[in-house]
């Protein structure tokens, strides 16, 4: 093994509940992600050699390893975040399947099972070590892999004296999962040049294009009168909510769409007759798209109060991050590194858009390119989420290629 400390390591970060919560009020939005922070990375940073090692108000635990030989032209950040998914994550019982045969995978005493019919991927780890859950929790590969492999790329980059590298900063942050991590990322403070949050799926995904995003908040204001007697005096807020998704175009769905295809998605539909409320999320790659799907949802609401006795349908609606191609495209020398130090290690870069965000999208907004790396994990957010190690080694070494390059 490479890497012989890599598993531990992941292992420990994993069995630690850092699950992020959308209902609180402060940043970071758990005690327990601040707790792994100082108790867990901090002195771990600081032993494998990492310096100035310290914590913002914005929840990030950031250090710096410095330069070493050679001439380097940048200076390169890695960013990964410490919480989880809203699932289980209290009691992670990780399990560590040696050589995988293709046999289905029983998930502890569960009940749960992973297998090659559910999840067809699972063939591409034949003879590969797992590591799955107990089927009653998360994993925690997302991201805890991509910390585990960024504190492992430097630490062997710290231990081995003879290999030239750029300098490097770290940063671990908070509530990635509920959107608001990167928020109040301090991109001064992290001062590089370029940096990579190292977040993504299956070995050689390397992504510079997310969706833009935006959510609606939907408010329907009805008036409740006995049905007996309701024709021509009851107005159903229930049915206004139920009008307005049916005006929605019903082929862009998330189910229904992929690639560069966007989507309206409703999160939430609750309510009475007398008021209901409807959420919405609205994904687009192209910007003129984004703002024209925004349009339609306010015109809706437009139109059916124009046909209402008076205004009954309210809309909230607020960007969330944007397609951080516009920024990254204007330089592309975070891609070609790491495109040329997967070539070299024989990893195939798959440069796709990916359908989702991560804190590199509102980073890149800030001013500093944050493209995303390959951290392996599979099926995430879930009781069948599960990684490979063999992944997680290609990925360190990875990470450690892409800073000894002499273009770095």
């Amino acid at each position: 093994m490479k890497y012989p400390q890599l598993l531990e390591r992941f292992l420990t970060y994993v069995k630690v509940n850092t699950r992020s919560d959308e209902t609180s009020q402060t940043t970071p939005s758990t005690q327990s992600q601040v707790d792994f922070a100082l108790k867990v990375l901090q002195p771990e940073m600081e032993r494998i050699g990492l310096k100035d090692v310290h914590c913002l108000d914005n929840g990030f635990i950031v250090g710096t390893l410095p330069a070493r030989g050679g001439v380097f032209k940048h200076k390169i950040g890695f960013i990964s975040h410490m919480d989880t998914a809203d699932f289980n994550a209290e009691g992670v019982q990780p399990q560590v399947i040696k050589n995988y045969d293709g046999q289905a995978i029983p998930l502890g005493n569960s009940g749960y099972e992973l297998n090659s019919q559910d999840f067809p991927n699972l063939a591409n780890y034949l003879g590969q070590t797992l590591i799955t859950t107990d089927g009653t929790t998360l994993l925690g590969a997302d991201d805890k892999s991509g910390i585990a492999e960024i504190m492992t790329a430097v630490e062997y980059l710290a231990s081995n004296s003879q290999i030239p590298h750029c300098e490097i900063r770290v940063g671990f942050g908070p509530d990635e999962e509920i959107g608001i991590g990167a928020d109040k990322f301090d991109v001064e403070d992290f001062n590089v040049d370029f940096a990579y949050t190292v977040d993504g799926g299956p070995l050689g995904e390397l992504q510079y294009e997310t969706f833009s995003a935006a959510s609606a908040e939907l408010h329907f204001q009805g008036r409740n009168v006995h049905p007996g007697t309701a024709k021509g005096q009851m107005v159903n807020a229930l049915q206004l909510a139920v009008d307005f998704h049916q005006e929605l175009p019903q082929e862009d769905r998330p189910e229904l769409t992929e690639g560069y295809q966007g989507f309206y998605h409703l999160l939430k539909l609750e309510g009475s007759v007398e008021e209901a409320k409807s959420s919405y999320i609205i994904r687009d790659f192209d910007s003129s798209d984004f703002e024209k799907r925004k349009e339609l949802i306010l015109d809706l609401a437009q139109k059916m109060n124009a046909e209402l006795d008076q205004e009954r349908v309210f809309v909230d609606l607020k960007d969330q991050y944007y397609n951080m191609r516009q920024v990254i495209e204007q330089d592309m020398t975070p891609i070609h590194l790491a495109k040329r130090a997967m070539e070299a290690l024989a990893i195939k870069p798959i440069i796709e858009p990916i359908r989702g965000g991560t804190d590199g999208s509102k980073i890149s907004f800030m001013g500093l390119p944050t493209p995303n790396l390959f951290a392996g994990g599979e099926n995430m957010h879930g009781r069948f989420e599960y990684v490979s190690l063999e992944t997680m080694e290609k990925a360190v070494d990875t990470l450690i290629a892409i800073v000894t390059d002499q273009q770095a």
